[in-house]
């Protein structure tokens, strides 16, 4: 496993990689308010079968570079030619939260560059349940980071405690996130273009929203993949997914794990994600 620097339209996306490139590619991308050192705990072991590249987003951690915009069908067209730069041919690209929507804009307007797409612990904006996960009360900060400038201002200075809030809101097991782990999570949005990058994901919701909601034929399969302890299931979200258009869609659950699946439910989410991936090369 090491650091890379891949340059794309302008931007510099840096990476973590493991594997060969002469092996199937697989792309990971994390969500808010992460970045990519949340995948260290199974990046070499997907690399033993995979070409593995987990990138920080867009300005986010070590990358620098703000995108044309935060509109997730743009940010995957870019995570998408960064990964082809190095070496990656059809990946199956994987991520949670923001980076679940990345995912599935790779697999929707994409479909023709990569293999498979794996959708986790998040809605696609848009999609069936999107208007009832939108009325959640617990769900606020969609709107609050949506405003422009004000979030930047309120929270700037005040990362950690500011994640902290959501990480323990979210995940099934606190004590997995290791404080080392959101220490990592919060100087990876220290500086103020990052802090911004992140919020900009939020203000593209709306543009988002409204492009998937336009249903389309997707060949692409997809892996629907959440952790249970929310109490919610899969199946909703798989059927919305089918009602836009996929075509190819099944789901998988991981038990006692919440959002962030890569470090609540490493051995799991490293079984299922690499025999989906395989699956897809069949």
């Amino acid at each position: 496993m090491h650091r890379s620097r891949i340059d794309i339209a302008g931007l510099s996306l840096t990476a973590t990689l493991a594997g060969s490139p002469e092996k199937p590619a697989l792309v990971l991308l994390h969500g808010w308010p992460h970045s990519s050192r949340v995948y260290d705990a199974v990046a070499d072991e997907l690399g033993q079968h995979h070409f593995v590249i987990a990138f920080d987003l867009p300005e986010i951690g070590d990358s620098r570079g703000a995108p044309s915009s935060g509109e997730k069908t743009v940010l995957a067209d870019l995570i998408l030619g960064a990964a082809e730069r190095a070496g990656a041919r059809k990946p199956v690209i994987t991520g949670f939260d923001v980076g679940g929507m990345i995912a599935y804009a790779a697999a929707r307007d994409h479909g023709q560059r990569v293999a498979g797409a794996v959708v986790t612990n998040t809605v696609v904006p848009g999609i069936d349940p999107w208007a009832e996960v939108l009325a959640n009360p617990h769900i606020w900060h969609f709107a609050f980071h949506a405003i422009p400038e004000l979030p930047e201002k309120l929270v700037s200075g005040h990362q950690r405690e500011y994640f902290d809030y959501f990480i323990n809101m979210l995940v099934g097991n606190k004590r997995a996130v290791t404080q080392e782990l959101r220490d990592e999570f919060a100087s990876a949005y220290e500086r103020p273009e990052a802090l911004k990058a992140g919020f900009d994901w939020y203000r593209a919701l709306e543009a988002d929203a409204k492009h998937n909601a336009q249903p389309v034929q997707i060949g692409t399969p997809l892996l629907y993949l959440r952790g249970d302890a929310d109490g919610r299931t899969p199946e909703p979200y798989v059927a919305g997914l089918k009602k836009a258009g996929a075509q190819h869609v099944s789901s998988a659950v991981l038990r006692s794990c919440g959002e962030i699946a890569p470090v609540e439910a490493s051995e799991d989410f490293v079984r299922i994600v690499g025999r989906f991936a395989a699956d897809c090369r069949r």
